[in-house]
Formats: C-alpha cells, sequence, structure tokens
C-alpha cells in the first residue's frame, strides 16, 4: 500500500507541476494533495507546521491567481470595464477550445473591455490589455515556483522517510 501511496502522490505532485502552466488542471491543489497523499503513509512523518503551512500557501496563490491578471490590466492604467473583461476573457480562454486560449483570452478580453469603455482610446486598452498578460505571466510564474518548492518538500519527506519505501 505505501508503494501505490507513493506513486500517487509523485503522479500528484507531477501533474500538479504542469498544471501550474496549463490553467485547465488545479495545479497548487494537485501538488499539494501530493504532500498530504504522504502524510497518509504508514511510517512517515510530516510536520503538522508544514501541512498547514503549504495548504495556506497554496490557498493564498490559487486567489492571487485568478487576481493578478485583474490588477495588472488596472495598474496598466484599465478601467472597471477592462478588468471584467479580463476575467470574462479568461473564463472563455479556459473554456474554448482553441489553442493557447487561456493566454489570448485575458488580453483580448480586456482590450475588448477597453474598447467598450472608450471606443476612442485604442492606446490605452492596447496598454491595459498588454498589463492583462504581464499580470497572467507573473502569475503562472507565481504558481511554477511553488510547485517547484512543493515537489522539492515532497522529495525531500520521501528522503527523510525513505526506510518506509527502501
Amino acid at each position: 500500500m505505501e508503494y501505490l501511496l507513493l506513486l500517487l502522490s509523485l503522479a500528484l505532485l507531477i501533474i500538479g507541476l504542469i498544471g501550474s502552466v496549463l490553467p485547465a488542471l488545479p495545479g497548487l491543489p494537485l501538488s499539494w494533495f501530493g504532500i498530504l497523499v504522504l502524510n497518509f503513509t504508514t511510517g512517515v512523518v510530516i510536520n503538522p507546521w508544514i501541512l498547514w503551512g503549504s495548504f495556506i500557501v497554496m490557498l493564498l496563490v490559487s486567489v492571487l491567481d485568478y487576481l493578478i491578471p485583474a490588477q495588472g490590466t488596472k495598474r496598466f492604467g484599465g478601467s472597471k470595464y477592462g478588468v471584467w473583461g479580463t476575467n470574462i476573457g479568461l473564463l472563455i480562454g479556459i473554456l474554448a477550445p482553441i489553442p493557447f486560449g487561456f493566454i489570448i483570452g485575458p488580453f483580448v478580453g480586456a482590450f475588448i473591455g477597453e474598447i467598450i469603455y472608450n471606443s476612442t482610446d485604442h492606446n490605452r486598452a492596447l496598454k491595459a490589455a498588454t498589463g492583462s498578460f504581464l499580470g497572467f505571466l507573473a502569475s503562472t510564474f507565481m504558481k511554477l515556483i511553488v510547485a517547484l518548492v512543493f515537489i522539492g518538500l515532497g522529495i525531500s519527506i520521501i528522503w527523510n522517510n525513505s526506510h518506509v519505501w527502501f
């Protein structure tokens, strides 16, 4: 049973890493569940502070993942229309069967939102859409770093409890 849990944990950690880049997968929650599965393995001891701390980090980063692209739009001079366009574009981009829709969606959504707000100022709309794109890149980078830290944490837990498997 321990080997099954070990393989499941490693699979969740790897899928979580992939999901930190592809928004169709809930990357960080899957990575955290990979660490949690290790906790249920007989003989493995994980400090509760590590479990709860990583859970809080996962929650915070997951919430920030949705807020950062909208804030990027706002910081680059976008209006509420641009912020709404970013969020709607992100949802449509994730659900639409368009390659890289999760990247294109927020950009186009912010641009369309700003054009609806002020149809004469295309430069402002483009600037807000660029802010949305940069926000998306920043949030993706943040998720990727946390997923890599979770993989490192998982490997560390496996290494420190190697007597269970080897």
